[in-house]
């Protein structure tokens, strides 16, 4: 269970310091192991890290898609295609792929946005300003949906 939001940096070589409140479960646990692949929400470019287990149920959905529909084959190829199995060092790095840094923007700053399931990578600055204009939407719509104020926030 991904939770909390952590700034990190990124080394010239594009490694990321996992959190040591992720490290010793991700060793001890899983091995160590993730799997990185872009967000397909367009307009905000974050890539996702999953656990191994997680993310081999996610594929076996959708490989279990018909790629006779063009919106599923495209999902396909983004969301497999772009997949990366991740490990980390022995002093607890995870080497992130060019491509997907590329793909989310990232630089030196980035941010870990527990998910649940999932971990999402955030450039800092999309990150802060994406999380700025989610605020002000709730501010300005002056209300929660039903299902959010059911939870007594």
């Amino acid at each position: 269970m991904f939770r909390g939001m952590n700034t990190v940096s990124l080394d010239a070589k594009g490694r990321l310091a996992m959190p040591a409140r992720y490290r010793e479960r991700l060793s001890n646990e899983h091995g160590g192991r993730l799997v990185a692949t872009i967000d397909l929400d367009t307009r905000n470019r974050c890539l996702s890290l999953y656990l191994p287990g997680e993310w081999s149920s996610i594929e076996r959905r959708i490989d279990a898609m018909s790629g006779l529909n063009d919106q599923i084959r495209r999902m396909k190829h983004l969301l497999i295609g772009h997949a990366n199995d991740l490990e980390l060092d022995r002093i607890g790095r995870v080497l992130l792929p060019q491509e997907l840094r590329q793909y989310a923007g990232l630089e030196k700053q980035v941010c870990l946005v527990g998910q649940c399931k999932k971990l999402e990578i955030w450039s800092e600055q999309s990150w802060l300003k994406k999380r700025d204009e989610w605020l002000e939407e709730v501010h300005e719509q002056g209300a929660l949906p039903e299902e959010l104020r059911n939870l007594a926030l």
